[in-house]
C-alpha cells in the first residue's frame, strides 16, 4: 500500500504546489515585473512562497493521491480480491492511516516552526521588492514619471549610443510653485558608480524656472531663463534593492510560534482588561444630569471618592414642570446644551471603543493563526478519509476523475474554510468556530464515506436513487422477468396453483378491506392496511420467483403483467390516528390530501384487480397444460 500510495502522493503534492505558487505570482506579478530583480532573489522568493503554500498543497494532495491509489485497485479488481480474501477495508488503509498520522504530526510541527520564519522571509522580500524604485527604461514619444519629482519626454533615442533626442523634462522636486523646465537637443542618462544617484548629461538647450520664493510679496512672481549648450544635473535615484528590516515582520501574527502568540494574547488581553475598567469606571462616575455619582471628602488626611447613594423619587419627575416659567428661547437652549453634550460623550466614548478594537482585531488575528496550527493537521486525516473510501466506491483510477472530484471538493473545502476565517476575522463567531468549521462539516462527510466503503454500500449506483425517487413521488414500476437460460428443477404445477389462490384470496381480502370510493370521513377513518400490502407484495414476489422457472415463454410473459404493489402513506390515512384526526376536522387541509389519496387508492384496486386477473390467467394456463381439451 505504502509503495502504491508514496509515488502518487509525491506527484499529486508537486504539482498542487506547483497550481498554487502560479497562482501566488500571478497575483504579486506587478510588484516584480520591471524592477531589475537578479534571479538570486526571485528565486530566494519562490523558495518561501512555496514553503508558505504547502498547508494549501498538502490537505489537496493527499484527497487526490488516496482517490488514485483506491480507484486503481478498485478498477483492476484488487480490492476485491483481499476482500475475497477476507482483508477488510480497514485492514487495508492501516499502513496510510499510520502515515496519514506521521504527515498530520510532521505538519502540526511544520506550522509551528518552520512556517513562521518562511513567512516572515518571504513577506519581507515581498515587501522589500515593492519599495524598490523599477528599472530605469526610458521610452519614446510619451512622458515617463518613474524618476520620483520628474516627469520626462523623450522623442527618440539611439540604443546602440544611448542618446536621448529631443528632451523636455519637467522638475517638481521643489515644489509645483517651483517648478523648473528643461528643453534640450539631446542628453544622456548614466547611474553613480554606488547607484544611488542618476547622472543627466544634457546639451544645446534651455531652462526655465520659477522664482517665487524670491518674490513672494510681489504681485509679479519672476522667473528665470537659461541657455546652455552643456548643463549636468544630479538626480537622487537609487536603483539598488535594499532588503527590510525582519524584525519588523518577525514581530507580527505571521512570524510567532504557538507559545509566542499565546504570550501576545495574554498581553493584550492584560492591556484591554486594564483599560476596560478604566473606560467602565470613568463610564460609572460620570454625573448623571449634572449630579455627581461620587463626592469627595478627606479620610485620615487622603482625599477620597465617596460614592453616593441612590435617592429613590417618590414619583417620576415631570420634565415639563422643569422648564414651567422659562420663555421658548431658553427652553430651546436648554435641549440644545443637553443633546451636544450627549453627543459629545458619544463620540468621546466611541472614540475609546475604536482605540480598542485594533487590541482585540491583534487578538483575534494571533487566535486564528494559532488555530491554524491544528487544522492543517486535522484537515490531512479527514482528506484521506474521504478520498480512501470514495476512490474504494467510485473504482476509477487514472487522473481524471479523481481530479474531478479533488478539485470539486478541494472547492467545497475552501470556501467554507474561508467563510469561517473571515467570520471569525471579522469578529462575528468566537474565533475557534469559524475555524474550525470546515472540519465540523468535512468529518461527517468522511465518516459517512469510510461507512459506505467498508459496507460495500453502493452510494453511486443510479438505479438505487431511481428507486427510491420513484417511491418517493408514487411512480408505477415495471416488471422484468425473463426466461431463465438453464434450469435445475421444474416447479410443480399444483404447488404453483396453491400459491396463484393464496394471493388472489389476499387479493381479494385487502379489495374488500375498503371501499371502492370512500367518503371524506371513510378516507380518514379507514384505508387499506399497509401490513396486509406488505404481506401480499411478499407473497406475489415469492410466486413470481417461483413459477419464472417455467420453459413456457407465454408464462413468463404474464408474469411481466403483474403490476408491481406500492405501499404509499396514503393508502392507510388511519395509521396515524392523531394526525389523521387533525385534518378530518381542519378541513381546508384535509380536502386536496383526500383528494391525492382518493385517485391513490383508485390506483391501488386497479392493481390489485389487474393482479387477481393476471394471476387467474396464469392459473388457467397451468390447468390447460395438464389438461388440453380443459376450456377456461
Amino acid at each position: 500500500m505504502l509503495q502504491s500510495f508514496l509515488p502518487l502522493f509525491l506527484m499529486t503534492f508537486f504539482i498542487c504546489l506547483f497550481i498554487v505558487l502560479m497562482q501566488f505570482l500571478w497575483r504579486y506579478i506587478d510588484d516584480l515585473v520591471g524592477k531589475g530583480l537578479g534571479i538570486d532573489v526571485i528565486s530566494e522568493l519562490f523558495f518561501y512562497a512555496a514553503l508558505t503554500m504547502i498547508p494549501l498543497a498538502l490537505p489537496l494532495a493527499i484527497l487526490l493521491a488516496s482517490l488514485m491509489t483506491f480507484g486503481n485497485l478498485g478498477e483492476r479488481f484488487e480490492l476485491t480480491a483481499m476482500k475475497a480474501g477476507g482483508i477488510s477495508l480497514v485492514r487495508v488503509m492501516k499502513p496510510l492511516i499510520a502515515l496519514m498520522i506521521v504527515i498530520a504530526i510532521g505538519a502540526f510541527f511544520f506550522q509551528n516552526y518552520a512556517l513562521p520564519i518562511a513567512q516572515t522571509k518571504m513577506w519581507t522580500l515581498l515587501y522589500s521588492m515593492r519599495q524598490k524604485s523599477p528599472e530605469l527604461e526610458i521610452p519614446e514619444g510619451v512622458f515617463y514619471d518613474q524618476i520620483p519629482g520628474f516627469n520626462l519626454f523623450v522623442e527618440s533615442k539611439n540604443r546602440e549610443t544611448g542618446v536621448l533626442n529631443n528632451m523636455m523634462i519637467y522638475d517638481m522636486s521643489s515644489g509645483f510653485d517651483n517648478a523648473r523646465i528643461i528643453m534640450a537637443d539631446s542628453g544622456k542618462l548614466a547611474f553613480s558608480s554606488d547607484q544611488t544617484n542618476l547622472y543627466l548629461m544634457l546639451w544645446k538647450g534651455e531652462l526655465f524656472e520659477n522664482l517665487r520664493q524670491v518674490g513672494i510679496n510681489a504681485t509679479n512672481s519672476p522667473y528665470r531663463r537659461e541657455q546652455f549648450d552643456s548643463k549636468d544635473i544630479i538626480i537622487k535615484f537609487d536603483a539598488n534593492f535594499n532588503r527590510m528590516d525582519e524584525e519588523g515582520m518577525r514581530n507580527q501574527y505571521v512570524g510567532k510560534n504557538i507559545a509566542e502568540l499565546q504570550h501576545t494574547i495574554d498581553s493584550v488581553n492584560v492591556r484591554v482588561d486594564s483599560i476596560s475598567r478604566i473606560y467602565a469606571h470613568e463610564i460609572l462616575s460620570a454625573p448623571v444630569v449634572g449630579v455627581a455619582r461620587n463626592k469627595s471628602e478627606y479620610v485620615d488626611g487622603k482625599m477620597v471618592n465617596i460614592p453616593i447613594k441612590d435617592i429613590t423619587l417618590s414619583k417620576p419627575v415631570d420634565i415639563d414642570s422643569v422648564f414651567h416659567g422659562e420663555n421658548t428661547g431658553e427652553y430651546i437652549n436648554c435641549l440644545n446644551n443637553a443633546v451636544t453634550i450627549a453627543k459629545r460623550n458619544r463620540q468621546e466614548f466611541e472614540f475609546k471603543s475604536f482605540m480598542q478594537e485594533e487590541d482585540t482585531k491583534t487578538i483575534r488575528r494571533h487566535g486564528i493563526e494559532m488555530q491554524k496550527k491544528f487544522t492543517l493537521s486535522m484537515a490531512c486525516i479527514i482528506f484521506f478519509f474521504i478520498g480512501a473510501p470514495l476512490g474504494a466506491i467510485i473504482r476509477k483510477g487514472g487522473l481524471g476523475m479523481p481530479l474531478v472530484i479533488s478539485v470539486f471538493l478541494f472547492i467545497f473545502y475552501y470556501i467554507i474554510d474561508n467563510t469561517g476565517y473571515k467570520l471569525a476575522r471579522d469578529g462575528h463567531w468566537i474565533v475557534w468556530q469559524g475555524m474550525w468549521l470546515s472540519t465540523a462539516i468535512l468529518l461527517p462527510l468522511g465518516i459517512f464515506f469510510t461507512y459506505k466503503a467498508v459496507n460495500d454500500s453502493a452510494i453511486f449506483n443510479r438505479d438505487a436513487y431511481l428507486i427510491f425517487f420513484r417511491r418517493l413521488i408514487g411512480m408505477k414500476e415495471t416488471r422484468n422477468v425473463s426466461m431463465k437460460e438453464f434450469v435445475m428443477e421444474d416447479f410443480d404445477k399444483n404447488t404453483a396453483i396453491e400459491k396463484i389462490n393464496d394471493v388472489a384470496a389476499m387479493t381479494t381480502t385487502l379489495l374488500d378491506s375498503a371501499p371502492a370510493r370512500p367518503s371524506y370521513k371513510e378516507f380518514w377513518q379507514g384505508g387499506y392496511n399497509r401490513l396486509l400490502i406488505h404481506q401480499l407484495t411478499a407473497a406475489v414476489d415469492s410466486t413470481i420467483e417461483y413459477i419464472s422457472t417455467s420453459r413456457d415463454k407465454r408464462i413468463v410473459n404474464r408474469l411481466n403483467a403483474l403490476p408491481v404493489l406500492r405501499s404509499l402513506l396514503l393508502y392507510q390515512p388511519n395509521a396515524y390516528k392523531p394526525l389523521a384526526n387533525a385534518f378530518l376536522i381542519i378541513l381546508p387541509l384535509g380536502f386536496p390530501i383526500y383528494i391525492l389519496g382518493k385517485k391513490q387508492q383508485a390506483e391501488f384496486r386497479e392493481d390489485l384487480t389487474a393482479t387477481r386477473e393476471v394471476l387467474r390467467q396464469i392459473a388457467n394456463e397451468l390447468v390447460t397444460q395438464d389438461n388440453p381439451t380443459h376450456n377456461p
